[in-house]
């Protein structure tokens, strides 16, 4: 069973080597590519001013978060959710910097870069010399985010699993089975069954013309009663007088 976590998160700046720091996390589960419904979804008092660029980008403000708990606060929980999971995150290196800062301060396990699933770099294999940002990603896999008028990370990393799926090669079941799998599952077989009682399809021989003309001489040296001629509705007049 493959787990994963889907995550982002939003921070007070760019640098984490310069103080900047974590001030959102969420994620979204999936096992074998399939939406769980199970979600991790903190804000965080970053002890820290949000600079007025990542205040522009994501709209918490210091007044917002000053009443939220610390990271040390929610370093276990967090890292109960995420044990033993591979994360995918859109730009890997910039959120695990982050989340790696933050570890080092509360002396927690720290992720490794190489074991995470780096959207942005599968996207950019996928479609060089094209826009990749989240936002492209949408309009490209008609993915609906309209609903993203700012960052926020919960809402990025749904929005993100969606992408995800589509970038290793489209969805194969729906989302929703996660929440109806066995009724979704019949429907979509019963659907299928229906569909080909009502449009039978033509088979295409696959006989060459030599093997036609075998078959058909072996057939003449039957006779002219033969049940072949009967089955095929070629039975010869003195068989049928």
């Amino acid at each position: 069973m493959l787990r994963e976590i889907v995550l982002d998160t939003e921070t007070t700046g760019t640098s984490y080597a310069n103080g900047d720091r974590v001030i959102e996390i969420g994620c979204v589960e999936l096992l074998n590519h399939i939406p769980t419904g199970k979600s991790y979804h903190v804000y965080i008092n970053p002890e820290c001013p949000v600079s007025p660029g990542a205040f522009a980008v994501h709209g918490l403000s210091d007044e917002f978060l000053k009443d939220k708990p610390v990271f040390a606060a929610i370093a276990d929980e967090f890292a109960a959710f995420v044990r033993d999971a591979r994360l995918v995150i859109h730009n890997a290196a910039f959120d695990i910097g982050f989340l790696n800062a933050e570890f080092a301060r509360t002396g927690h396990k720290q992720f490794n870069l190489s074991d995470a699933v780096d959207t942005l770099s599968m996207a950019r294999r996928k479609h060089p010399g094209a826009a990749n940002n989240l936002d492209a990603l949408c309009a490209r896999y008609g993915i609906d985010n309209s609903k993203r008028t700012k960052h926020g990370a919960l809402l990025d990393a749904e929005i993100l699993a969606e992408v995800y799926i589509e970038l290793i090669g489209g969805k194969q079941v729906g989302f929703d089975l996660a929440v109806r799998p066995a009724a979704r599952a019949g429907a979509a077989h019963s659907g299928a069954t229906g569909a080909r009682d009502a449009r039978p399809r033509t088979l295409i021989s696959r006989l060459t013309e030599s093997e036609r003309a075998a078959h058909e001489a072996f057939i003449q040296s039957l006779g002219p009663s033969a049940l072949w001629r009967e089955y095929l509705g070629e039975a010869t007049t003195e068989a049928s007088s």
